[in-house]
């Protein structure tokens, strides 16, 4: 009860806020006062604030750093050149920032679990919270299961027993923390993150090495291998500059990969201590993790790995297949391997858990807006959604779909029409924010001053985004259409998602009758109010040592 005290102690005084407004009960902000709006933070007080800034910070920096990166990144240079991934990671990496910033400026505003099912419900429309909610939810229902499988495949690379066993081990020890205090999450994240942040600074030091020639075969690479294969690749042998640009433009979708989840630092905001001064602060970092961690490792693995080398597209699943592994292996280092193959574990292991609190958070906000059964906004004492993450637990046993050859093959169908959903979600995303944005703007609310966070370079970065997201979700499967390369399965994931998300937000419109939320009708100043009500505690100055800390102070 203490920690619900210190971490949002004017939100514990709802009571008290709402007979100072009933004295001003004639004054109505917009389309509701300011009780409406602190109705709206009675999660605080039922939900344990066990994310403390280190943890959010961390989550931001290297919580999403995964296979993705690990795995996927020699996918992205066999298929477009090592240029062609720098590139194609880079322009993604700028529009994800957008993403980032939107939901760091809402979420600082309204710090409530779900995320942008809670802001598109008060800034959009309800019908696009319900869909983009179920489209969420989908995912996380596929992506948990999915994670459990890459980490027992991961364990392969040591030692092969019956997958099962590992499936069961690493869904047990998902749930188990799933349930407990959040703390016991925001402590494995932060630990996880620090053993990639040192996997990624190791393993770019050693490409660095490799290239100047440093390693044991002492070969100095250089830039040998944009000139031969080559900066780009002609994708499907198509000859010319469009080859070469449908390869650029291919390598998006292995960005898109390994960039998802990189906006879950708002979706337990209401489990985090002080959120309007975490989150914002997390936000402000996106560029420096994009290019540390994620720009410059494609930069670096494009130098040491040729774009042509086979065991780039040979999928093992294991560190076999990782790039940085190919070229430890080419250069005559023994010992990397193993090494990147128990960070990747604890990657999987740590998106895992990750997708667990963000499925869980999604589904009690939906529950909260009257989306999803009542039933999933029960708390046990820890302060957790546990009906929530037993939904996400009774989906893990998909993982031994697996185990059947059959089988096996529909979960990848269903796995892989979840990796268009990230594209859909950011999508809404940034109408969400382009919508409040101008709220803001209709409403005469000066954001820099009148908010707790104001996101850099808006709206235009934000268009930005949104409307090379719009082009990537419509010419995701471009390659299915050319003569000879027709595939059901990729056809099938990569527009799917259009009806389906279509389907759920013109029928709730239609069930409910929702209406988009008017710029003049927007609450925001009501929310504004609630922030301006409830000051959080400055942040205490850095002293001695604590100066050099770059990553969550």
């Amino acid at each position: 009860m203490s920690n619900q005290t210190e971490a949002a102690p004017a939100f514990a005084d709802e009571k008290g806020l709402s007979e100072k407004d009933n004295k001003t009960s004639d004054h109505e902000i917009q389309s509701g006062n300011v009780v409406d709006c602190v109705g709206n933070f009675e999660e605080v007080a039922n939900v344990k604030q066990g994310l403390h800034q280190r943890h959010i910070q961390m989550i931001a920096i290297a919580g999403t750093i995964g296979t993705g990166l690990f795995l996927g990144s020699g996918r992205a240079i066999a298929r477009s050149g090592p240029v062609g991934a720098f590139l194609g990671y880079g322009i993604i990496g700028l529009a994800v920032s957008s993403v980032v910033f939107a939901v760091g400026e809402m979420g600082a505003l309204v710090p409530l679990n779900g995320g942008i099912v809670r802001y598109a419900e008060h800034f959009f429309d309800p019908a696009l919270s319900f869909a983009n909610g179920w489209n969420l939810v989908y995912s996380y229902l596929m992506s948990i299961p999915a994670e459990i499988v890459a980490a027992a495949v991961l364990v392969e690379f040591w030692i092969t027993v019956n997958n099962a066993i590992w499936i069961t081990v690493f869904g047990g020890l998902m749930l188990l923390t799933a349930v407990l205090f959040v703390r016991v999450y925001g402590e494995l994240e932060f630990g996880f993150s620090i053993l990639k942040i040192c996997l990624v600074i190791g393993i770019n030091i050693m490409a660095l090495v490799i290239t100047c020639g440093g390693a044991p075969n002492g070969e100095a690479i250089g830039f040998t291998y944009w000139k031969n294969p080559g900066p780009f690749v002609q994708y499907l042998g198509i000859a010319g500059s469009l080859g070469r640009f449908l390869g650029f433009w291919t390598t998006f979708n292995n960005a898109l990969y390994a960039y998802s989840g990189i906006e879950v630092i708002s979706v337990a905001a209401a489990e985090t201590r002080f959120p309007r001064r975490a989150i914002p602060q997390a936000a402000r970092r996106v560029f420096i993790r994009i290019f540390l961690f994620y720009v410059l490792s494609i930069f670096m693995v494009g130098l040491v790995v040729p774009s042509n080398n086979p065991d780039l597209l040979h999928s093992t699943g294991t560190a076999a297949q990782s790039p940085f592994v190919i070229a430890a292996t080419l250069a005559g280092i023994k010992v990397v391997p193993s090494i990147i193959n128990a960070v990747i574990l604890t990657s999987a292991w740590s998106s895992g858990n990750s997708n667990m609190l963000g499925g869980s958070r999604v589904l009690y906000g939906m529950a909260v807006n009257g989306h999803a059964p009542a039933i999933f906004k029960r708390i046990n004492r820890f302060g957790i959604a546990y009906v929530a993450v037993a939904l996400y637990g009774v989906f893990m046993a998909l993982g031994y779909m697996t185990l059947s050859s059959s089988a096996s093959t529909v979960f990848t169908w269903l796995q892989d029409i979840v990796s268009i959903s990230t594209l859909v979600n950011w999508i809404c995303i940034c109408l969400t924010y382009l919508r409040f944005f101008y709220g803001c703007k209709k409403q005469g609310i000066d954001r820099k001053s009148e908010l707790p966070w104001a996101a850099p370079l808006q709206p235009y970065t934000t268009w930005f985004s949104l409307t090379l997201f719009v082009l990537l979700l419509f010419t995701g499967g471009y390659a299915t259409f050319i003569h000879g390369e027709w595939d059901d399965e990729t056809f099938v994931s990569s527009y799917l998602n259009i009806p389906l998300i279509l389907i759920f937000y013109f029928g709730w419109k239609w069930y409910k009758g929702t209406k988009i939320v008017s710029l003049e009708e927007m609450p925001i100043r009501g929310f504004i109010e609630v922030y301006q009500n409830n000051p959080e505690p400055k942040a205490t100055p850095k002293k001695g040592l604590q100066k050099l800390n770059i990553l969550w102070s």
